[in-house]
């Protein structure tokens, strides 16, 4: 099925473009959600005219969506949060606001929530790649790091073991 997106959806597309999926995910999530709407002759030519509109007045926003991108692509927020005692589940979520914060805060730039590509809350400790959509030809990627100052950190012991097994038959070998 054809729809057209009205918001940006990660691992889907840009919000205004056409793309084709199932019909179950289009009826069941998109729609529900109003992420997208159907794709028919007289929304995708509408759709054309909003392109063309919208391409006169972004034509110079475009520069500086790439000024930002250079600063930000890359980096990492970290948000502390409270989990409970031997769980790594949040006590709430990290929202797409808590993200804005957290950019604004430590990286010194606004961003708009909308504009922080999280379909749904962060629940749990740990590091999630996130997609900023600056412009519409523009996107930027930054790491958010989820973390309780007060729970222990495991992910360390579980890197190690695997680096030392691999230099145990290197040894044995030599």
């Amino acid at each position: 099925m054809k729809v057209i997106l009205l918001q940006t959806v990660p691992k889907l597309g840009k919000a205004g473009t056409v793309v084709n999926v199932a019909d179950g995910y289009a009826r069941n999530f998109l729609f529900t959600r109003k992420l997208a709407i159907f794709a028919d002759r007289k929304q995708i030519a509408a759709l054309e005219k909003r392109h063309a509109k919208v391409a006169e007045k972004t034509a110079g926003e475009k520069t500086s969506a790439e000024a930002l991108k250079a600063d930000l692509d890359g980096k990492s927020v970290r948000i502390e949060a409270k989990v409970g005692r031997d769980s790594t589940r949040l006590f709430g979520a990290v929202t797409t606001q808590d993200v804005a914060d957290a950019i604004k805060s430590q990286l010194g730039h606004d961003i708009e929530r909308k504009r922080i590509g999280l379909l749904e809350p962060i629940r749990r400790l740990g590091s999630y790649p996130v997609d900023l959509d600056l412009h519409r030809e523009v996107d930027a990627h930054i790491t958010v790091e989820v973390f309780d100052p007060n729970a222990p950190v495991e992910a360390p012991k579980l890197e190690q073991a695997p680096e030392q097994t691999a230099e145990e038959p290197q040894a044995v070998e030599a």
